[in-house]
């Protein structure tokens, strides 16, 4: 039988010590969904796998390790992160020994934000027996919790997904929300500076109109990365906790994937996803954006 996720069924978070409490139970599947965005060519930012770290830095024990940027995206996708088909998704979650009775935990070694996109995926996909360790690597180091190296093996099965195409939306719906034809708040998690335009990791800067900025760093707290309890979020995510369906975006659906967690800590069940995000928006060089940099 699988482990019952998590003491609260509304939460998609549990902790270190509830992880460590169910190490090796059966139905139970760990994963590490750690990547590093690191400067590449010409200044640009570039997504590495964070397998080596798996294998020699360390992970939680029987943890399998979780390819973001390839098997659980479209790498053919016109966009960083593009969402793969539902048959791309299946077998990539099969592979990793997931089956639709499995109960999944993710983390990463970051901010939270590639375990958030896996966790996201799954929903969209049909299945919530998933959560993300809170703090991820962080929190369970912290907490003084063992780490084991070297790869682990993970036993095939079946998984079959059903898509909630309603945890999407496209660049058209994004449009709509601007020119007051759909209804939805927009919340955007992109870095501080990246939100006024002072930087940016696409093609133009700033954010779309009307954008609520929610960046990631901002829902954590800063020792442990754990979120920030359920006031503090509230505060930071603003009037998007009471508008009916709130969308979310960033530069490559990442941040993104956090911002919806948090609004999901909350209670929100509208939430979509602009899978585009701004590598799409930004490319379009009619696609309004604002700058708010001085």
């Amino acid at each position: 039988m699988s482990p019952t996720l998590p003491e609260n069924p509304d939460s998609p978070l549990v902790s270190a010590q509830w992880v460590y409490d169910h190490l090796g139970a059966d139905g139970l599947v760990i994963l590490d969904a750690t990547a590093f965005l690191l400067d590449g060519p010409g200044g640009h930012p570039a997504y590495v796998s964070g397998d080596e770290e798996y294998l020699v830095g360390g992970h939680l024990p029987g943890a399998i390790f979780a390819d973001v940027i390839t098997e659980f995206s479209d790498p053919a996708g016109p966009f960083p992160f593009t969402r793969p088909s539902a048959e791309r998704f299946a077998t990539a979650a099969g592979a990793l020994g997931i089956s639709n009775e499995t109960s999944v935990v993710v983390y990463d070694g970051s901010f939270g934000h590639f375990a958030s996109r896996v966790w996201w995926l799954f929903r969209a996909f049909g299945y919530d027996r998933v959560v993300v360790l809170d703090g991820g690597l962080t929190a369970w180091q912290a907490a003084g919790f063992p780490l084991e190296v070297g790869h682990v093996e993970p036993t095939p099965r079946t998984f079959v997904a059903r898509e909630r195409t309603e945890l999407w939306v496209d660049k058209s719906f994004v449009e709509g929300v601007i020119a007051g034809t759909e209804s939805a708040a927009l919340v955007c998690g992109l870095p501080p500076r990246e939100f006024t335009g002072e930087t940016t990791a696409v093609s133009r800067a700033g954010h779309i109109p009307g954008s609520v900025s929610a960046p990631v760093v901002r829902l954590l707290d800063r020792s442990t990365k754990t979120f920030l309890n359920r006031e503090a979020l509230a505060e930071r995510l603003g009037e998007a906790t009471t508008a009916k369906r709130v969308v979310v975006y960033c530069s490559a659906g990442l941040a993104a994937a956090a911002d919806a967690l948090a609004l999901t800590v909350l209670g929100h069940t509208g939430v979509a996803l602009y899978d585009g995000s701004l590598a799409e928006w930004a490319a379009d060089a009619a696609a309004p954006l604002v700058t708010t940099a001085g």
